[in-house]
């Protein structure tokens, strides 16, 4: 997919100039607790904090999936926290990853990209523990980030 560019590196640690977000993918469980969560809140405390009181109080708040929480994290840095996985463990509902809340969730952060007159960047999302295949989030990101003119910025660690 054209338009995004791919590099070797950490996304917590976004290349470029002006303000970014970092997009990732968290559970509707409320756990934070293994993948690209721990780099983050090795970096940033705010994060983590943020996603499990949205939790806790979610009686009160839009807590779900397709739901986005953005935290900043630093002068120029914002934390997407995307709710796109049902559940941590792949079972009889297939594999955590839930495609149409990442889809819903990439629609609030191209919004919030474009209000901040942001960058995009992100590890491969909904990819790892979340057991989903980039052949189908990779055109999500095209169409609700790429096709806005957002850059968007993808980090394979190593």
């Amino acid at each position: 997919m054209s338009g995004i560019s791919y590099v070797r590196g950490d996304a917590t640690a976004p290349q470029g100039k002006g303000v970014k977000i970092i997009a990732h993918v968290c559970n509707d469980l409320g756990g934070w607790g293994e993948g690209f969560v721990l780099a983050i809140s090795r970096r940033w405390p705010e994060p983590e904090a943020a996603y499990r009181r949205w939790h806790r109080e979610r009686a009160g708040n839009d807590f779900g999936l397709g739901a986005v929480q953005f935290v900043q994290a630093g002068p120029y840095v914002w934390v997407a926290n995307m709710v796109g996985q049902r559940g941590i463990r792949t079972g009889s509902q297939g594999v955590p990853v839930r495609y149409d809340a990442i889809d819903a969730a990439l629609e609030a952060v191209a919004a919030k990209a474009a209000e901040l007159g942001a960058s995009v960047h992100m590890p491969r999302i909904g990819c790892g523990l979340a057991g989903g295949k980039w052949s189908r989030i990779e055109p999500l990101i095209g169409e609700r980030l790429v096709m806005r003119g957002l850059a968007v910025t993808v980090y394979d660690h190593g």
